[in-house]
């Protein structure tokens, strides 16, 4: 396919593409961090992580890919400084007990071998040092047992924050991982959703088709936010990481559709913003939304605002999931904005909102990258459709969008120059 079809949006709203990588030809990716002028790429699919290089963002420069342990998911990773941090979890797509869809409905605890004893994935993080930055070198791996680590929050500094499903809990957990040691992290402290410890007699008080389980939290100073899938969204306090405390728990699925996967704090403007996340084709699992939240009273937040909805043509009926999946995240080492929002739509591209008055949030861009040219995505009868699926922002502000199909793209607003 042309290199001219592939950079020509199908539809661009002050945005336009100025670069793409096939990642080598394991064009799927999940979660992507930029550092230093390289991509790292988790995937789905493929299994492992990938690195481009992206000093020139016009022509991406695939250097290589990185395995993981077979049957081990590795789609979410982070950086900062020379530290490379990424997740080793049961790839719930190679379960033959899990069919598609049921990986989000219901707690994962109570339907699969979460135990490892055929030693058959891997379970817990991986740390490399990315001094040289085409080169990861690991050098160290925290162990867990039960079904591994899902996501990671790490900006730095001594505490990393995972969630995880130990033994004994119904679905993923937060967790706080000591740093001190790179080579040695250590868990020192947990945090779930009353009746989510089985193995301490809890009883879920929710209806088994909602899946109780933390996608992650992001921290900011003291306060770590956490997004529980249909198990809505907590405020913590983290100021003694050995003892994490919960503020709040908000919950409004139902009547709404749930799913929430982000929960990122403007602690300078004492808002949050909620991403919901599409998991089913035309909508099936209802609309998904983007929140706002005032959290001048942490103990207290209240929704005051959602992001308008892509409505240029009907989405629902394009094929694929319509609706939210991820945010840029403000990391430290990234554009930073508590002004503007870059929220990944899936079928619908990216989408970049101004919310200076948080009560009126608007669209300001967009871009939907053309169709993939190939499918990695093995599971039968899956449309051949765009999945924006990740988003980062670098220092300078070009953004970079990963796809479960299509690669990784690199945009740009109209009047940032490269």
């Amino acid at each position: 396919m042309p290199a001219s079809r592939i950079l020509t949006p199908d539809y661009a709203r002050n945005m336009r593409i100025v670069g793409h990588s096939d990642q080598g030809g394991r064009s799927d990716g999940v979660q992507v961090m930029v550092s230093g002028g390289y991509a790292y790429v988790g995937h789905v699919f493929s299994g492992g992580f990938s690195i481009i290089d992206v000093r020139t963002p016009a022509n991406p420069v695939f250097v290589k890919h990185v395995p993981q342990p077979a049957r081990t998911w590795s789609q979410h990773l982070q950086t900062h400084g020379d530290l490379l941090l990424v997740v080793n979890m049961k790839d719930m797509l190679q379960d033959q007990n899990v069919e598609a869809g049921d990986y989000y409905s219901g707690s994962i605890g109570n339907k699969v071998d979460i135990s490892g004893a055929d030693n058959s994935f891997s379970a817990g993080m991986r740390v490399f040092d990315i001094k040289d930055r085409a080169n990861p070198r690991e050098i160290g791996f925290m162990a867990l047992s039960g079904l591994g680590v899902h996501r990671i929050w790490y900006a730095g500094g001594r505490w990393a924050y995972i969630s995880a499903l130990p033994p004994g809990f119904t679905d993923d957990i937060f967790m706080i991982v000591d740093m001190a040691d790179p080579t040695r992290p250590e868990p020192v402290s947990r945090l779930w959703l009353s009746g989510m410890n089985a193995a301490a007699g809890e009883i879920p008080t929710w209806d088994p088709k909602y899946r109780y389980a933390l996608h992650h939290a992001i921290v900011k100073g003291d306060l770590a936010c956490g997004a529980w899938r249909d198990g809505g969204v907590t405020t913590i306090d983290v100021s003694d990481p050995h003892h994490p405390r919960l503020l709040a728990h908000r919950n409004f699925a139902p009547p709404f559709a749930g799913g929430t996967h982000n929960a990122l704090p403007l602690p300078d403007r004492n808002l949050l913003v909620v991403v919901e996340e599409a998991v089913s084709d035309h909508c099936e699992d209802g609309i998904k939304r983007n929140w706002v939240f005032d959290i001048r009273e942490p103990a207290n937040p209240v929704s005051i605002s959602t992001l308008p909805i892509p409505a240029e043509v009907d989405y629902a009926k394009k094929g694929g999931q319509f609706g939210p999946h991820n945010i840029h995240e403000n990391r430290p080492e990234s554009y930073q904005s508590s002004d503007t929002l870059f929220v990944t739509y899936q079928n619908a591209g990216l989408r970049v909102y101004d919310i200076r008055d948080p009560f009126r949030p608007i669209e300001v861009a967009a871009l939907v990258p053309p169709s993939p040219t190939t499918m990695m995505d093995y599971r039968p009868n899956r449309p051949q459709v765009i999945d924006t699926t990740d988003v980062f922002v670098d220092e300078n502000g070009l953004i970079y969008c990963t796809d479960s199909n299509a690669g990784l793209y690199i945009l740009a607003l109209d009047g940032v120059a490269l």
